[in-house]
């Protein structure tokens, strides 16, 4: 485990300072989406407007007849609308600058699919619904931190997205919205992801590079097995072991950073609940000696930069 230079630090400070404005700024645009248009009166009525509030999705809504009233609401709609575009299209430039810098300075090391799924699931308002557990969530942490970690505890071909169960209906519905099913969330990526006939909660690029969905074990009114969408492709969710332990875990939230300068925000668990799960991991009979003593050296890392370099949490 080695600190990152101040150049480095500096630089991701930077970057997540526009990050986070980006952020914001796109979450206030969502205040102003769809538009406002004044409507000829009926044909009794040439003369006269209505007010009419328009959707995204292409829905209309007469808020009434011309009132210096409804004048008002529309300017100050208007006007918010204008400054909202503006502000997003300068911080998105501003964004491409940075992850420029980003890139020259070597700042991050994820591979660039991973911050890509993860924009991908942000955009689609995917993200509430998922949190990245396993050895991916270290890069969440040593972005945190402000470190590098050793290369051996990193090594991974694989992400896991852990699926809260206990949100499907609003998951179904918003999923509904942006794409027929999970795995065409993930094509829009990366064209060349299919469900693996063997191991239906994993879909697998040309690379072989995978996406595993997991999910809690079956509680509560948890309907079993789970399938995402009613795609004929798409992910059967898979129980594991004590993922309630990950699902109620705090929250834990940072900006990472591709080889590529590319960021994204990876929301995973407590750095402390990874620890505790990982010596758990570590000691379960059926589980590959190696996969036990990786379990050891990542729950150990995390605990030195816990201790360390995150003592406030």
């Amino acid at each position: 485990m080695l600190e990152t230079s101040a150049t480095i630090s500096r630089q991701y400070i930077d970057a997540v300072s526009v990050f986070e404005a980006l952020e914001e700024a796109l979450e206030e645009a969502t205040q102003v989406r769809g538009g406002m248009y004044w409507h000829a009166g009926p044909p009794t009525s040439p003369d006269s407007k209505y007010l009419v509030r328009t959707t995204p999705a292409g829905a209309e809504t007469s808020l009434g007849a011309r009132t210096p009233e409804l004048d008002a609401i529309y300017a100050r709609f208007t006007q918010r609308k204008r400054e909202s575009a503006e502000r997003v299209s300068g911080l998105q430039a501003a964004l491409v600058q940075q992850q420029r810098l980003n890139r020259a300075l070597r700042v991050g090391r994820v591979d660039p699919l991973v911050v890509a799924l993860l924009n991908r699931l942000a955009s689609t308002k995917l993200s509430d619904y998922f949190r990245v557990v396993g050895t991916h969530a270290l890069y969440a942490y040593e972005a945190a931190a402000g470190v590098r970690l050793d290369a051996e505890a990193l090594a991974t071909r694989d992400i896991d997205l852990l699926w809260d169960t206990r949100k499907r209906i609003i998951f179904s519905t918003q999923l509904a919205r942006v794409d027929s099913s999970m795995l065409g969330v993930l094509k829009k990526v990366d064209s060349t992801f299919r469900i693996r006939k063997s191991q239906k909660y994993t879909a697998v690029n040309k690379d072989g590079f995978e996406v595993d969905i997991i999910r809690r074990e079956r509680a509560g009114d948890d309907p079993h097995p789970i399938k995402l969408s009613d795609e004929d492709e798409d992910f059967w969710v898979v129980q594991a072991q004590r993922a309630n332990v990950l699902l109620d875990s705090p929250s834990f939230s940072a900006v990472i950073v591709a080889s590529n300068g590319t960021m994204a925000r990876m929301n995973t668990v407590h750095p402390a609940t990874f620890v505790a799960f990982k010596r758990w991991m570590s000691t379960q009979p059926g589980r590959e000696a190696m996969k036990r003593r990786r379990d050891v050296l990542q729950a150990d890392t995390v605990q030195k930069m816990l201790e360390e370099y995150l003592p406030h949490l």
